[in-house]
């Protein structure tokens, strides 16, 4: 659907029935309905590096250019602003609609979780660690954002009022990047220095589970409606189903060597992941 060069990265399901995905390497957000057709919206800066896309509460989608330091809203007929951070060395990676409806974002290399009004009002809170190289976030069903931060070997949760929490990984160099919040109440999320799927509670309770290839780099993962969990194994061209209860499937993509990244289940079951060498893929659950 792209050259190999465009990088197909994040992807989400749109309020239009369309799949929405970020081309890092060509500054650009495709949109690719069910039939097929795939139309793609230049953004203003070619080298910003769009990132992780979300669709917000206004009907609009919304992406992180890690790159060009930038929040940016895209319509669902193309029509997009760009909202500058205001640190020039933000880095903004993932990014979640918050229970306040406002955006709230990773700076993963300023240390800070931000957040941004529908109207682009720009908040930033510090976080309690540096170095910490927030990536992942989502929407927690306690009220908080939770989020990754891969080099600090933690999952962290930040309430809408700022205050952070840090709850550390018991093992060493996981690495965690993706995360979503599960059917059964807690965050999943994923290790991609150890080979592992982690589970945390709301209040802090962690389990791991361990892939069967300790060297597939699990990257981005989603949920699905049926409690189970949808991941990337970017490192082993796969990509992987855990239930509730931790039993886990996977399912080999079509091309060697497809670099996996983003990844979302649709209304209706089917899951949908960005190859970074050039394509989008579909898999059917049985």
């Amino acid at each position: 659907m792209s050259d190999r060069a465009a990088g197909p990265y994040g992807i989400t399901c749109g309020p239009d029935g369309a799949l929405w995905f970020t081309l890092v390497h060509h500054g650009r957000i495709g949109r690719l309905t069910p039939d097929g057709d795939v139309t793609s919206y230049r953004l203003e800066l070619a080298s910003g590096g769009p990132s992780v896309i979300t669709t917000g509460p206004d009907g609009a989608l919304w992406f992180t250019e890690f790159r060009g330091h930038r929040i940016g809203r895209i319509t669902t007929t193309g029509t997009i602003t760009s909202f500058p951070l205001p640190r020039p060395d933000a880095g903004p990676f993932g990014i979640t609609v918050g229970p306040d409806h406002a955006l709230w974002f990773t700076e993963a290399g300023a240390d800070r979780i931000g957040r941004i009004t529908l109207d682009g009002d720009i908040t930033e809170f510090p976080l309690p660690l540096s170095g910490a190289f927030p990536s992942a976030i989502a929407n927690g069903p306690d009220g908080r954002l939770w989020f990754t931060m891969n080099q600090a070997n933690a999952i962290g949760a930040i309430g809408v009022d700022g205050a952070v929490t840090v709850n550390p990984l018991p093992t060493p160099a996981a690495a965690p990047v993706g995360i979503t919040a599960g059917a059964d109440g807690a965050m999943w999320f994923v290790e991609i220095g150890a080979g592992r799927i982690g589970r945390i509670t709301p209040d802090g309770e962690i389990d791991e589970f361990a892939l069967p290839d300790r060297a597939s780099r699990p990257h981005a993962i989603a949920a699905d409606a049926d409690g189970n969990c949808w991941f990337t194994e970017w490192g082993a061209n796969r990509v992987g189903r855990i239930t509730p209860a931790g039993r886990i499937d996977e399912h080999d993509l079509p091309g060697p060597s497809s670099e996996p990244h983003g990844i979302t289940v649709a209304p209706d079951g089917t899951v949908w992941t960005a190859l970074e060498t050039g394509a989008v893929v579909r898999l059917t659950p049985r």
